[in-house]
Protein backbone atom coordinates (compact mmCIF):
# COMPACT_ATOMS: atom_id res chain seq x y z
CA UNK A 1 0.00 0.00 0.00
CA UNK A 2 2.78 2.36 0.83
CA UNK A 3 4.04 2.11 -3.22
CA UNK A 4 0.77 3.59 -4.22
CA UNK A 5 0.96 7.66 -3.68
CA UNK A 6 4.74 7.42 -4.95
CA UNK A 7 3.52 5.39 -8.06
CA UNK A 8 0.36 7.91 -8.55
CA UNK A 9 2.73 11.07 -8.54
CA UNK A 10 5.20 9.35 -10.71
CA UNK A 11 2.62 8.37 -13.14
CA UNK A 12 0.91 11.89 -12.98
CA UNK A 13 4.85 13.84 -13.03
CA UNK A 14 5.05 11.39 -16.49
CA UNK A 15 8.27 9.26 -14.70
CA UNK A 16 7.04 6.52 -16.50
CA UNK A 17 10.54 4.36 -16.01
CA UNK A 18 10.49 5.19 -12.28
CA UNK A 19 6.74 4.58 -12.11
CA UNK A 20 7.34 1.11 -13.59
CA UNK A 21 10.34 -0.13 -11.11
CA UNK A 22 7.96 0.96 -8.21
CA UNK A 23 5.16 -1.44 -9.82
CA UNK A 24 7.59 -3.93 -10.16
CA UNK A 25 9.31 -3.34 -6.98
CA UNK A 26 5.79 -3.71 -4.94
CA UNK A 27 4.39 -6.76 -6.81
CA UNK A 28 8.01 -8.64 -6.55
CA UNK A 29 7.60 -7.96 -2.66
CA UNK A 30 3.95 -9.03 -2.74
CA UNK A 31 5.27 -12.41 -4.07
CA UNK A 32 8.23 -12.50 -1.84
CA UNK A 33 6.17 -11.72 1.14
CA UNK A 34 3.46 -14.10 -0.10
CA UNK A 35 5.84 -16.57 -0.21
CA UNK A 36 7.57 -16.18 3.42
CA UNK A 37 3.61 -16.40 5.02
CA UNK A 38 3.13 -19.64 2.87
CA UNK A 39 7.13 -21.20 3.57
CA UNK A 40 6.93 -20.29 7.63
CA UNK A 41 3.58 -20.12 8.64
CA UNK A 42 3.22 -16.84 9.06
CA UNK A 43 -0.13 -16.41 7.76
CA UNK A 44 -3.04 -14.54 9.67
CA UNK A 45 -6.56 -13.75 9.05
CA UNK A 46 -5.52 -9.88 8.86
CA UNK A 47 -3.01 -10.79 6.29
CA UNK A 48 -5.33 -12.93 4.22
CA UNK A 49 -7.63 -9.95 4.29
CA UNK A 50 -5.32 -7.16 3.94
CA UNK A 51 -2.98 -8.31 1.31
CA UNK A 52 -5.87 -8.30 -1.21
CA UNK A 53 -6.88 -5.44 -0.11
CA UNK A 54 -3.82 -3.66 -0.79
CA UNK A 55 -3.60 -5.11 -4.11
CA UNK A 56 -6.94 -4.11 -5.02
CA UNK A 57 -5.92 -0.54 -3.84
CA UNK A 58 -2.97 -0.53 -5.93
CA UNK A 59 -4.51 -1.88 -9.21
CA UNK A 60 -7.68 0.42 -9.06
CA UNK A 61 -4.97 3.64 -8.37
CA UNK A 62 -2.85 2.39 -11.34
CA UNK A 63 -5.99 1.58 -13.67
CA UNK A 64 -7.37 5.14 -12.18
CA UNK A 65 -4.16 7.19 -13.08
CA UNK A 66 -3.48 5.13 -16.42
CA UNK A 67 -7.13 5.77 -17.41
CA UNK A 68 -6.78 9.81 -16.57
CA UNK A 69 -4.05 10.13 -18.48
CA UNK A 70 -5.41 8.35 -21.03
CA UNK A 71 -3.08 4.73 -21.24
CA UNK A 72 -6.29 2.97 -20.53
CA UNK A 73 -9.78 2.99 -21.54
CA UNK A 74 -12.21 4.08 -18.94
CA UNK A 75 -14.74 1.57 -19.68
CA UNK A 76 -11.83 -1.01 -18.68
CA UNK A 77 -11.62 1.07 -15.18
CA UNK A 78 -15.62 0.98 -14.43
CA UNK A 79 -15.70 -2.85 -15.19
CA UNK A 80 -12.44 -3.54 -12.90
CA UNK A 81 -14.57 -1.15 -10.35
CA UNK A 82 -17.56 -2.50 -10.68
CA UNK A 83 -16.34 -6.36 -10.51
CA UNK A 84 -14.00 -5.59 -7.43
CA UNK A 85 -17.42 -3.43 -5.45
CA UNK A 86 -19.42 -6.83 -6.70
CA UNK A 87 -17.01 -8.89 -4.82
CA UNK A 88 -16.21 -6.77 -2.12
CA UNK A 89 -20.20 -6.17 -1.62
CA UNK A 90 -21.01 -9.90 -2.20
CA UNK A 91 -18.29 -10.93 0.89
CA UNK A 92 -19.58 -8.48 3.01
CA UNK A 93 -23.19 -9.69 3.10
CA UNK A 94 -22.38 -13.09 2.67
CA UNK A 95 -20.63 -12.62 5.89
CA UNK A 96 -23.47 -10.41 7.94
CA UNK A 97 -26.22 -12.63 6.92
CA UNK A 98 -24.63 -16.76 6.23
CA UNK A 99 -21.80 -17.39 7.67
CA UNK A 100 -17.82 -16.33 8.46
CA UNK A 101 -16.14 -14.97 5.50
CA UNK A 102 -13.20 -16.80 4.57
CA UNK A 103 -10.79 -14.82 1.70
CA UNK A 104 -10.52 -17.51 -0.84
CA UNK A 105 -9.38 -16.44 -4.19
CA UNK A 106 -10.44 -18.58 -6.85
CA UNK A 107 -8.22 -19.82 -9.74
CA UNK A 108 -9.86 -17.96 -11.80
CA UNK A 109 -9.44 -15.13 -9.89
CA UNK A 110 -5.73 -15.55 -9.79
CA UNK A 111 -5.45 -15.73 -13.41
CA UNK A 112 -7.45 -12.37 -13.74
CA UNK A 113 -5.04 -10.73 -11.35
CA UNK A 114 -2.13 -11.64 -13.22
CA UNK A 115 -3.39 -10.03 -16.15
CA UNK A 116 -4.62 -7.13 -14.82
CA UNK A 117 -1.09 -6.81 -13.35
CA UNK A 118 0.18 -8.03 -16.37
CA UNK A 119 -1.71 -4.76 -18.56
CA UNK A 120 -0.46 -2.57 -16.36
CA UNK A 121 2.95 -3.25 -16.28
CA UNK A 122 2.97 -3.74 -19.95
CA UNK A 123 1.46 0.06 -20.32
CA UNK A 124 4.15 1.13 -18.18
CA UNK A 125 7.01 -1.05 -20.02
CA UNK A 126 5.65 1.04 -23.22
CA UNK A 127 5.18 4.32 -21.32
CA UNK A 128 8.78 3.99 -20.38
CA UNK A 129 9.60 3.79 -24.24
CA UNK A 130 10.79 -0.22 -23.37
CA UNK A 131 10.95 -1.79 -26.40
CA UNK A 132 7.38 -3.82 -27.11
CA UNK A 133 4.97 -4.21 -29.62
CA UNK A 134 1.82 -1.37 -29.18
CA UNK A 135 -0.44 -4.39 -30.62
CA UNK A 136 0.03 -6.46 -27.01
CA UNK A 137 -1.85 -3.44 -25.17
CA UNK A 138 -5.36 -4.20 -26.84
CA UNK A 139 -4.92 -7.85 -26.87
CA UNK A 140 -4.10 -7.58 -23.26
CA UNK A 141 -7.09 -5.39 -22.38
CA UNK A 142 -9.71 -7.95 -24.12
CA UNK A 143 -8.41 -10.72 -22.07
CA UNK A 144 -8.74 -8.43 -18.93
CA UNK A 145 -12.09 -7.29 -19.90
CA UNK A 146 -13.29 -11.02 -20.39
CA UNK A 147 -11.34 -12.69 -17.46
CA UNK A 148 -13.41 -9.49 -15.37
CA UNK A 149 -16.60 -10.30 -16.49
CA UNK A 150 -16.24 -14.19 -16.23
CA UNK A 151 -14.79 -13.86 -12.98
CA UNK A 152 -17.46 -11.44 -11.91
CA UNK A 153 -20.31 -14.15 -13.24
CA UNK A 154 -18.08 -16.52 -11.37
CA UNK A 155 -18.14 -14.96 -7.99
CA UNK A 156 -21.77 -14.16 -8.05
CA UNK A 157 -22.61 -18.01 -8.94
CA UNK A 158 -20.36 -18.91 -6.03
CA UNK A 159 -21.75 -16.77 -3.60
CA UNK A 160 -25.46 -17.19 -4.64
CA UNK A 161 -24.58 -20.99 -4.45
CA UNK A 162 -22.96 -20.97 -0.62
CA UNK A 163 -25.58 -18.40 0.71
CA UNK A 164 -27.93 -20.70 -0.61
CA UNK A 165 -26.32 -24.12 1.33
CA UNK A 166 -26.15 -22.18 4.45
CA UNK A 167 -29.72 -20.97 4.33
CA UNK A 168 -30.62 -24.53 3.76
CA UNK A 169 -28.64 -26.27 6.15
CA UNK A 170 -30.13 -23.45 8.71
CA UNK A 171 -33.52 -24.63 7.32
CA UNK A 172 -32.94 -28.15 7.77
CA UNK A 173 -31.52 -27.31 11.85
CA UNK A 174 -34.64 -25.25 12.56
CA UNK A 175 -32.71 -22.31 12.96
CA UNK A 176 -34.82 -20.66 10.11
Amino acid sequence: MLAVPPLVWLLVAGHYDWALIVAVAAGLTDLLDGWLARRFGWQTRFGSLADPAADKIMMVASYATLAALDYLPWWLFGLVILRDLVIVIGGWVYHLRFARLEAQPTRLSKINTVFQIVLMWYVLILLAGLPLPAAGKPVLIGVVAVLGVLTLVHYTWLWSHRAAAVSRARRADGGG
